[in-house]
């Protein structure tokens, strides 16, 4: 790997930290545009680095403050990570029976629902 490279990584991995401690977004969000854009990766690449970089637990402490702070009701976190398992696991199968380029655009097409309802929502 050059220097480059790791310094490329070390930014998206800091930004996309960050973005998630302060807003809740990181994986799908920050890390795959970025991936595709700066590492030249494939969209099948990026959601799967994307999904491997979440396997550690890399949220703990940002998790932690939150519980602190009496922000996280546990037994909604338990019943979402328990379905998010099997949703994880379907949604992957499809997506890699998708052509890229199909692919991208749902991916997109999502970023823009997603930004739409919150810019104009109330």
């Amino acid at each position: 790997m050059t220097t480059s490279l790791i310094l490329t990584l070390i930014v998206i991995g800091l930004l996309a930290g960050f973005l998630s401690g302060l807003i809740g977004v990181g994986g799908g969000i920050i890390m795959v545009p970025l991936f595709l854009l700066f590492l030249g990766l494939t969209q099948h690449q990026a959601q799967g680095l994307s999904l491997a970089v979440l396997l550690p637990p890399v949220t703990f402490m940002a998790v932690y403050n939150y519980h602190q702070a009496g922000a996280i009701d546990w037994r909604f976190a338990l019943i979402v990570s328990a379905v998010f398992i099997v949703g994880g696991f379907i949604g992957s199968k499809v997506a890699l029976s998708i052509d890229q380029h199909t692919l991208k655009k749902v991916f997109g097409g999502i970023l823009l629902l997603i930004a739409a309802k919150l810019i104009l929502g109330k």
